[in-house]
């Protein structure tokens, strides 16, 4: 196997973004909590994107994480490399009613430069937190639409820097599910709005703000919805109904204000968030029946 320290020497002679190593991971999570990784590399640009890749091991663990606004790292941290697209994959460009955004651009920023073009449908997109990369990978969604709904297509590129174009028949989008290829990076994608008073836009965005204010935590430490609302019900109800609602394992704690939110009060490691919301699945399990699936990604390796 070759040598983690000299791997990383040679990578850093090339790389022309932010090379790390055993970086704080965790910390970089909406959580603020939770472990380190081998390598984190925030690549310039595609091309050092693809030196990076073409000189990286091909046998060794590599996953590629965007605003992790949904991510649990659990506290033993990540083996191999993490790569973030940041800054260099996050321009956003306006053709008619078609943007075009990298898939390290804020959710929140295609919406604001769709309201801003006139262009009416992408304004649940402020509702999402983190980026379009992840948005995709999860066909997330938020008042009533989902990512599949206006995504025309998306550019990747795999382990050895060839180009795919894919569209969403060809990734199976379904509800908060999408089938990448493996090895699959996304860098860029298309989405689709319709023409559109821009003042009228600006007043739907500015609504769903409002209601984000007033019904979710979004000023504490938190990841988001942490459960898909099974068919047929709203998962947020469910664990009211079976007094999930303040529950806390540690540092953590399912919000008051919504209890489909978990938050770090301070304290929490990332194994308080995972059993907490293990807790809760058996309580709803238990007492009806119905099996939540995790909506947070939980990557990485538990404290042994």
């Amino acid at each position: 196997m070759p040598d983690p320290a000299k791997i990383f020497q040679e990578l850093i002679k090339t790389a022309r973004g932010r090379l790390m190593q055993k970086a704080s991971l965790g910390t970089e999570s909406w959580f603020r909590c939770g472990g380190r990784c081998g390598l984190l590399f925030y690549p310039a640009d595609l091309k050092d994107l693809k030196d990076f890749l073409e000189q990286y091991p091909k046998d060794w663990p590599l996953i590629t994480l965007g605003g992790m606004a949904n991510t649990i790292v659990r506290d033993g941290g990540v083996r191999g490399a993490v790569i973030r697209l940041g800054k260099g994959f996050a321009d956003i460009e306006v053709e008619g009613t078609k943007i075009t955004a990298g898939a390290g651009a804020l959710n929140g920023n295609v919406a604001q430069a769709a309201a801003k073009a006139g262009i009416g449908g992408l304004e649940f997109l402020s509702g999402i937190p983190g980026t379009v990369g992840g948005a995709i990978c999860m066909n997330a969604g938020a008042y009533g639409s989902e990512v599949k709904d206006v995504l025309l297509e998306t550019t990747a590129i795999n382990r050895v820097g060839q180009k795919r174009y894919l569209r969403p028949d060809h990734l199976q989008m379904s509800y908060r599910h999408t089938e990448l290829p493996e090895d699959t990076i996304l860098i860029e994608a298309v989405f689709a709005g319709e023409e559109e008073d821009s003042e009228i836009v600006r007043e739907r965005l500015k609504d769903i703000k409002a209601k984000r204010q007033e019904t979710q935590p979004i000023t504490e430490k938190t990841g988001g919805s942490t459960f898909a609302n099974p068919d047929g019900h709203k998962a947020w109800e469910l664990i009211d109904k079976v007094g999930g609602r303040s529950l806390k394992v540690g540092g953590a704690q399912m919000s008051e204000k919504h209890c489909n939110f978990m938050i770090n009060t301070g304290t929490a490691t990332a194994a308080d968030l995972e059993a907490l919301g293990e807790e809760v699945r058996s309580l709803v399990r238990e007492k009806t029946g119905i099996e939540l699936q995790w909506e947070i990604k939980r990557i990485g390796n538990k404290l042994t």
